[in-house]
């Protein structure tokens, strides 16, 4: 027979005081400082936005940060993209064609060479990276007026090759991809490839590429904006207004329309205003396509593997 024990009365435990977490204090000059950067970068978006709204009258007498009475966007879209047997249209597509060819291209040779000084010991190598470091300090429109010489000499001028093979280079790019790929492919994986008989080509359009796809991203993404906001090299180097691309296009009829004053000309005003506004959208919705990866490779690259 079971002897039956009774449970012990249940103590009341005395609460203990959870500690608080540490209150998050703001900043006042701070947030007074995100406040300013945000309104700098977004207030000329919104002007644009509005000011695209509006004919070039109402640009001149309605308060610019805000909307008139008669809004007219798609007015002035369809007048923009009509305009000059639909010149502006010609000039977009030239952007988008320069501009892709040029990001692809900046970033395949990025690669390549990054994945060299990255994995690969030569003589001079040293030298030579340290070289292109100097390069990014040189402004690029240094060196718009030599590129202009050597190009003549070769004939290349007024042709969309004066606007792509300059593109192509970019130092900082295969800076950015030597960092990158330092950590993001291993030595082992290469070892491996090797071992199993991989060349070195095929390891690095299969392997290699694979792993810097985010890398490659960003570099695509940064050639893509420069190449596409690009005004003073195809200035220089393009005299048919048929190769414009859409800055030096843009800065034409603006020229036009301030040089016209009163009359037809001066209608060119709100032409200009919503071209502008047309031509940052393809930016705006590239970024927003390959924001995952370009964050996801900003990630991945500062992590040690």
């Amino acid at each position: 027979m079971t002897a039956l024990t009774s449970r012990p009365p249940a103590t009341h435990r005395r609460a203990t005081p959870s500690r608080k977490s540490p209150v998050k204090r703001r900043s006042t000059p701070l947030t007074i400082a995100m406040l300013a950067a945000l309104a700098y970068f977004l207030l000329p978006l919104f002007w644009l936005v509005v000011a695209s709204t509006k004919s070039t009258q109402d640009l001149f007498s309605t308060f610019g940060l805000w909307f008139s009475r008669t809004p007219r966007l798609l007015a002035n879209i369809q007048a923009t993209f009509a305009h000059d047997d639909g010149v502006f249209a010609h000039w977009l597509l030239n952007t988008v064609l320069y501009a892709v060819i040029s990001s692809f291209g900046a970033a395949l040779l990025a690669a390549c060479a990054g994945y060299g000084f990255a994995k690969f010991r030569f003589r001079g190598d040293r030298a030579a990276f340290n070289l292109v470091l100097g390069a990014i300090m040189v402004p690029a429109t240094a060196l718009a007026i030599p590129t202009y010489l050597l190009f003549a000499k070769v004939d290349l001028v007024n042709t969309p090759w004066a606007i792509i093979l300059p593109s192509l280079v970019s130092p900082f790019g295969l800076y950015l991809m030597r960092i990158y790929a330092q950590d993001a492919v291993p030595d082992s994986i290469l070892e491996a490839a090797r071992i199993d008989g991989a060349g070195e080509l095929k390891i690095f359009f299969t392997i290699v590429m694979r792993l810097l796809a985010p890398g490659l991203v960003t570099v695509v993404l940064f050639t893509l904006v420069s190449t596409w906001n690009n005004y003073f090299l195809p200035l220089i180097m393009l005299n048919d207004p048929g190769l414009y691309p859409v800055t030096v296009g843009l800065a034409s009829w603006a020229s036009q329309a301030v040089g016209g004053g009163s009359g037809a000309n001066s209608d060119m005003l709100a032409l200009v205003v919503t071209g502008s506004l047309l031509s940052v959208v393809p930016l705006v919705a590239a970024f927003l396509m390959l924001q995952r990866y370009w964050q996801s490779g900003l990630t991945s690259g500062g992590v040690k593997q």
